[in-house]
């Protein structure tokens, strides 16, 4: 028999409405949207639920809210236990809480203080990130080494979604430099992304620092089963490494093709994705063949 594989998804994937079947249907689902709005001293859960895209979209809002979803979603529909887990940037933590390295209610204040330290640097310093299609990753990889040489300007890779999608980040000119680089080296579209700054960039570092100093006043206990984390890409087991992994996170590149590549070289043949939207479904098919890939949600 293969492995089972649980991914959760990162920002992005929010949508009005969300969690409000499983908070009308399920009584340890309302359980935990009630303990979730008395942690974050706000009612996160009407937002969740009756919000607009424009409420969603507030970066203090949306990481809880995708959070809480996923994790709640795991908890209330699904009896199977992982084999592996991992989540795309902001689900790390979702899948933290899954293999029992994080309690809960501490996830949630490190997700809330992640979401707030991030929405200040990105006001500090606006920058940007953009999608770079039908590219190699050394090509993206050369580029943005080019111009931050050239320029003095901060551009690199951020997201490895799958073959032939990455996202790269950095200041906006920077951003706007490599995109016309990116389009004349043949991509079949360089396109800048609708977000608050420049995520898993060296522009994260005031954010890294204040995160930092929570995920190292936070106890980390000893995992059910492995994390393929986002920085090195590989099964992760050791409580003190995923400290550092997570804390590396915000500076550093997502890399997720290399984290799917490498559950499938250890055995998974099903993935289930808990939480809003299908985000990972379909990366997860782009990157393995054959594999079951699925949703909870």
């Amino acid at each position: 028999m293969g492995k089972h594989a649980f991914i959760f998804p990162g920002q992005g994937s929010q949508f009005s409405g969300m969690g409000k079947i499983l908070y009308d249907t399920n009584d340890l689902a309302k359980e935990l949207f009630e303990q979730a709005n008395d942690t974050i001293g706000f009612r996160i859960s009407d937002t969740m639920f009756g919000g607009t895209d424009e409420q969603l979209k507030q970066t203090n809002i949306t990481q809880p809210a995708i959070f809480l979803h996923s994790v709640i979603a795991y908890k209330t529909l699904n009896h199977l236990v992982p084999d592996m887990v991992a989540g795309h940037s902001l689900g790390e933590f979702s899948a933290l809480v899954v293999n029992g390295t994080l309690h809960f209610t501490d996830a949630l204040k490190l997700v809330s203080l992640r979401a707030n330290a991030m929405q200040k640097a990105c006001e500090t310093n606006p920058s940007s990130m953009a999608a770079v299609l039908a590219l190699p990753d050394e090509k993206v990889e050369e580029i943005c080494a080019a111009v931050q040489t050239e320029t003095g300007e901060v551009v690199v890779a951020a997201n490895y979604n799958c073959p032939g999608q990455l996202v790269i980040s950095g200041s906006i000119k920077g951003i706007e430099i490599a995109c016309e680089r990116m389009k004349a080296a043949g991509a079949k579209r360089a396109l800048v992304l609708p977000v608050g700054g420049a995520f898993h960039s060296p522009l994260m570092e005031p954010a890294r620092e204040e995160l930092a100093a929570a995920i190292e006043a936070t106890t980390f206990s000893h995992p059910s089963c492995p994390v393929y984390q986002n920085v090195v890409a590989k099964a992760v087991t050791n409580p003190a490494d995923i400290k550092n992994n997570l804390i590396a996170q915000l500076t550093g590149a997502v890399r997720w093709t290399q984290s799917v590549q490498a559950m499938a070289a250890d055995g998974a043949t099903h993935f289930t994705e808990a939480g809003p939207g299908k985000v990972l479904q379909g990366l997860v098919g782009k990157i393995v063949k054959d594999t079951v890939v699925n949703g909870i949600g």
